[in-house]
């Protein structure tokens, strides 16, 4: 997504990617290319940050005509702030759920009401702990868990790395009994993204995005990372699966830790945002670490395994079931039987009046 998660990957000894540099139009400006090995088997790019940048690299590269994406898998990796009650700074964690937490309404926390315990409410309800009556589609993606899976076991073959500096901060985090993980060494953790081109700290807003992950995946998806792209990269390869150009089933989510959500005990959420956890390093270095266990996996066994696909054992696609199947999340299948919705632009235009 920038450039330090993109350098990560080259000049390694385990392949070479900048053996084979294609410009692709419509990609970022600031990256321009898409690196590859000479024998075009690994390629690697880096889509610029935010949402936006994400799915006009992505969606150009999937109408690119230089590739043929059907057999591709995607592991999509970056770094991420991580949930102290989930994972720690420099732990590797893979996602079956990717969550867009902040497609919501929102008051100001000074002119909520009283009732709330968060400014954000679901776009077409009319409290926070409403599931939203008006989607976009783009609100919560799933994955392959299965091959999720496989990725987590071929990352644990890694050994992560670790700093003092990230060492000490995260012991700030043992004094509360929730925190475990965060004050742990890293890891590598199965839970879940969201997705917000706002970049937050704190407890009041982490907590509220985490009961927004819960309500949006049906009590299944576990808040855990937070980072700027990976619904609109999802969206990008969901429409690219809708006509052929990309297996949707063969995405892994995998973000390294370099930030936590909420500060410690006895600290604030502008000490937390504002502070050098000493995350960073670790965060950076394990993209490659882990990274480059799932892809040497990939390939070993690609002739028995791979190649044909992994087949998925839970719906994947987003919420609006664009991809067939019925999601489990959500209200079901749009194009199967179509939910009905009430939502807040209707009742006004009604001219029924939102009471708090």
């Amino acid at each position: 997504m920038f450039d330090s998660e993109g350098d990560v990957w080259y000049n390694i000894p385990e392949f070479n990617l900048l053996a084979s540099n294609i410009t692709v139009r419509g990609l970022s400006p600031l990256f321009p290319d898409v690196h590859c090995t000479r024998d075009g088997s690994i390629c690697q790019l880096t889509t610029g940050e935010a949402e936006i940048n994400a799915a006009t690299t992505i969606t150009s590269l999937v109408h690119s005509s230089f590739f043929d994406l059907t057999k591709t898998y995607f592991l999509i990796a970056g770094i991420a702030g991580v949930n102290p009650k989930i994972a720690t700074t420099g732990s590797v964690t893979f996602a079956r759920y990717a969550v867009q937490v902040a497609l919501q309404y929102e008051f100001d926390a000074r002119d909520k009401p009283a009732n709330f315990p968060t400014g954000y409410v679901p776009q077409g309800s009319f409290a926070p702990d409403q599931f939203p009556m008006e989607l976009y589609g783009t609100e919560v993606f799933e994955v392959n868990d299965a091959l999720k899976k496989l990725a987590v076991g071929f990352a644990r073959q890694a050994k992560l790395n670790d700093n003092a500096d990230a060492q000490k901060y995260r012991a700030n985090y043992a004094s509360d009994p929730l925190f475990a993980a965060g004050a742990r060494g890293p890891s590598v953790v199965e839970c879940d993204t969201a997705t917000s081109d706002n970049f937050w700290s704190g407890t009041l807003l982490s907590e509220a995005f985490e009961n927004t992950t819960a309500l949006f995946t049906n009590g299944t998806g576990v808040y855990c990372t937070t980072q700027q792209e990976d619904n609109a990269t999802l969206e990008s390869l969901m429409r690219g699966a809708m006509f052929g150009l990309v297996d949707f089933s063969r995405i892994i989510i995998m973000r390294t830790a370099s930030d936590f959500d909420r500060e410690f005990p006895g600290q604030t959420s502008a000490e937390n945002l504002f502070g050098d956890p000493g995350g960073f390093e670790p965060s950076i270095l394990n993209i490659h670490l882990a990274g480059v266990r799932v892809i040497d996996g990939i390939l070993s066994d690609w002739k028995t395994k791979f190649e044909e696909g992994v087949k998925p054992t839970n719906y994947i696609g987003d919420i609006l079931g664009s991809l067939g199947g019925n999601p489990d999340f959500g209200p079901g299948s749009f194009f199967k039987k179509k939910p009905t919705f009430r939502s807040l632009r209707t009742l006004r235009r009604g001219g029924r009046k939102l009471q708090v």
